[in-house]
């Protein structure tokens, strides 16, 4: 693939007491293609091997480096893993590599996963922020797609183009963080997508570490209200969710309760504005055909997804 071959990446990872799933990724990693620039491995305050296991990475391999950044006993929801990922583009060096990806350590890829990313960035000079489609394993033990509407980047593997990257820092340190980046980015004239024709695993359903099913949604609630949701799209995506998590109602208490506490809103009022209008009615009859399943996935993916419009 010629066209990457003057492309250079680099990974930001942040971990928690995730030795196990570090050492999966540990092995993805070294079986690329193309090896990246650096990896900075960001311990957030890990109470198992995690630590000790990245610094044997570090050890063996001059192209991975490890820090550390202090946990807090309640930090605000979203906030610990931008503050590593901050910590974490500290650490590379200037100018940044042409493509840096926030990688999560509960993932995995193919060995050419990568190779192709870069491709994708290469081809499109506008492509600001991307990352493969987020497959997630079911009760059967069967790789299936998580599907979203288009313009939607997982924040598990999440790959920025360097300039995209330095325009729309910082990231708000709080969940919703991966939205707002896209709105910003948007504005700016980039594009956002994921990538049907590239894939990557991710070995925890998610959302599996945000406390209970309402909590998460009383949180997706009040980031919705940040972000500048029309609360007429708000409440049709709680009762879309709800049919198959009631606790989904609860983003509608979340949305209200922070209107009615006047919580803080997103202060670009040109990302908000690029929001409220993609959720006109107009807007959201494209969307909805717009979050259809995945029908080209690699020959080890699930030949149906599940849905998950944004």
């Amino acid at each position: 693939m010629n066209a990457t071959r003057n492309f250079t990446y680099a990974l930001v990872t942040p971990v928690r007491s995730e030795a196990k799933n570090l050492a999966r990724l540990a092995s993805s990693i070294a079986a690329q293609t193309v090896r990246p620039r650096r990896w900075v491995i960001v311990d957030n305050g890990s109470e198992d091997s995690t630590l000790e296991f990245a610094e044997e990475l570090g050890r063996a391999q001059d192209w991975v480096r490890v820090i550390s950044v202090p946990g807090e006993p309640r930090p605000v929801p979203g906030a610990p893993i931008v503050r590593a990922f901050h910590a974490g583009l500290g650490e590379l060096e200037r100018p940044l590599p042409d493509v840096v990806v926030k990688l999560d350590a509960d993932t995995s890829m193919d060995p050419d996963h990568f190779e192709r990313l870069l491709e994708a960035f290469a081809e499109d000079e506008k492509l600001g922020i991307a990352s493969g489609t987020c497959l997630e394993q079911d009760d059967n033990g069967e790789w299936r797609a998580i599907q979203v509407t288009r313009g939607h980047v997982r924040g598990a593997a999440r790959a920025y183009r360097r300039e995209c990257l330095e325009q729309v820092l910082p990231l708000e340190e709080r969940v919703g963080w991966d939205g707002v980046d896209e709105l910003k980015a948007a504005v700016l004239g980039w594009t956002t997508r994921m990538l049907p024709e590239l894939d990557f695993r991710h070995h925890r359903r998610v959302g599996a570490r945000d406390g209970t099913p309402t909590a998460r949604w009383l949180t997706m609630g009040s980031a919705s209200w940040f972000m500048g949701y029309r609360f007429s799209y708000l409440l049709l995506r709680s009762l879309h969710h709800a049919r198959g998590d009631r606790a989904a109602l609860a983003m509608v208490i979340g949305y209200t309760r922070a209107a009615f506490r006047r919580e803080p809103r997103l202060s670009d009022t040109r990302a908000r504005a690029h929001l409220r209008q993609s959720q006109t009615l107009r807007a959201l009859v494209g969307r909805y055909g717009e979050s259809r399943p995945i029908a080209t996935l690699s020959e080890s993916s699930a030949s149906s997804s599940r849905i998950d419009p944004v």
